[in-house]
């Protein structure tokens, strides 16, 4: 029976830290918080790991999962290049509510199902998932909850959905907001890939207004705008 780590008790955060390392590394699937909402992580560099998140949440390849980092540093071993820009967005928003698309590092070997060559990257404000990641290197994780269902706000809810088929749940109370990071694509941002323009594929914990400010013109027009010009 998958337990449950009470993360306010100094005691059990240790004993959950030193087991959520030891699943991930076994290949394991484990729920942990973030900033958002909580996630269901597993090694990203793992096939077998993302697989078997992908099962977890009853999700197809088709619908692959970003990575979690620990500090922004590790951005630039994980994808193509850093345009300008988007170092600019991760020196504002990072860690915080903000997932990065862009072109996925060639000389990686992982496979996180059908991302068309993408990673979709992010830094969560959490100290305790900071740390994990600190240890077990870039995650997997994508929200803790049966596709179709809202994201948990909290590891009872993520347990209620999720049950056995995790190894374990580091609970560390409700999270804040329970409001999912907003997700920009940048790769048009590198040299040959069209228009350069940063789309945004949800809107989330980061408003427009908020990336327009440290974007500019680089940011797609507001979908208002695009229809008072049609």
């Amino acid at each position: 029976m998958s337990t449950i780590f009470d993360c306010a008790d100094r005691e059990q955060m240790l004993a959950g830290m030193r087991q959520a390392r030891q699943a991930v590394a076994r290949g394991d699937v484990i729920v942990l918080p973030t900033d958002t909402v909580y996630g269901v992580g597993a090694d990203a560099f793992s096939p077998a790991a993302v697989q078997k998140l992908l099962d977890v949440k009853g999700r197809s390849r088709q619908q692959p999962p970003p990575v979690l980092v620990g500090s922004a540093d590790a951005l630039p071993a994980l994808v193509e290049a850093v345009p300008e820009a988007v170092q600019s967005l991760v020196d504002a928003f990072w860690p915080g509510g903000l997932t990065i698309v862009l072109p996925s590092q060639p000389s990686l070997t992982w496979d996180l199902g059908e991302t068309h060559g993408t990673v979709a990257v992010r830094q969560p404000d959490n100290p305790l998932a900071l740390e994990l990641l600190a240890e077990t290197g870039p995650l997997a994780v994508s929200s803790a909850n049966l596709t179709g269902q809202a994201a948990a706000v909290d590891a009872v809810g993520a347990r209620r959905m999720l049950g056995d088929s995790v190894a374990l749940y580091l609970d560390d109370g409700p999270v804040s907001t329970g409001v999912a990071s907003t997700i920009v694509d940048a790769t048009s941002l590198l040299p040959g890939r069209g228009d350069p323009l940063v789309r945004v594929l949800r809107v989330g914990a980061i408003s427009r207004d908020q990336l327009r400010e440290v974007l500019g013109d680089l940011l797609e027009p507001d979908p208002e705008q695009d229809h008072d010009h049609s």
